[in-house]
């Protein structure tokens, strides 16, 4: 019996990162944000902020919670209410967004650029720090696990799929 060819999607691979520790968790954390960030792109209104799974989480949302999980983790922003954190203003629509988690990455992107020591603690005045080796690990986690909720709700809006 003849099979059906499958039409292949294109995909970006992991990364082929440096030799060190650092060079590794910067390079599947930075794999992470792109393809997430990716994932919201595009997307159009408003199926990118409609809830696609009856917990209410949104492609939109999953965006706006990354960036205050990267401003909390890398840039010390105390954030009191986590759960408000996974949803866009109505007045945000998707460039701002994208263009707001980009800007923290890049900040924090500046912080561990200054951050030579994985056991060393985040530079975080006023709050304690975890060391920069957990606050990665926990980022590559953390973004690794939202990109999963993001494939998964851009698929059921408009069939997308790849990193």
């Amino acid at each position: 019996m003849p099979t059906a060819r499958r039409a292949r999607r294109r995909d970006t691979p992991p990364p082929r990162t440096g030799g060190t520790e650092a060079e590794t968790l910067r390079g599947f954390l930075d794999y992470l944000r792109t393809s997430v960030a990716a994932k919201v792109e595009g997307a159009p209104e408003p199926q990118v902020r409609t809830a696609g799974v009856p917990s209410g989480t949104n492609l939109l949302g999953l965006l706006c919670h990354l960036t205050f999980v990267e401003r909390s983790m890398f840039l010390g922003e105390e954030v009191t209410d986590w759960q408000a954190t996974f949803q866009a203003a109505a007045s945000d629509g998707v460039d701002e967004v994208v263009a707001r988690y980009r800007d923290a990455v890049e900040r924090a992107d500046e912080v561990l650029d200054r951050c030579a020591d994985l056991g060393a603690p985040l530079p975080r005045p006023g709050r304690p720090s975890p060391s920069v080796r957990w606050a990665l690990t926990h980022m590559v986690e953390e973004t690794g696990r939202h990109a999963g909720h993001a494939d998964i709700l851009r698929e059921q809006i408009d069939g997308a799929t790849g990193r």
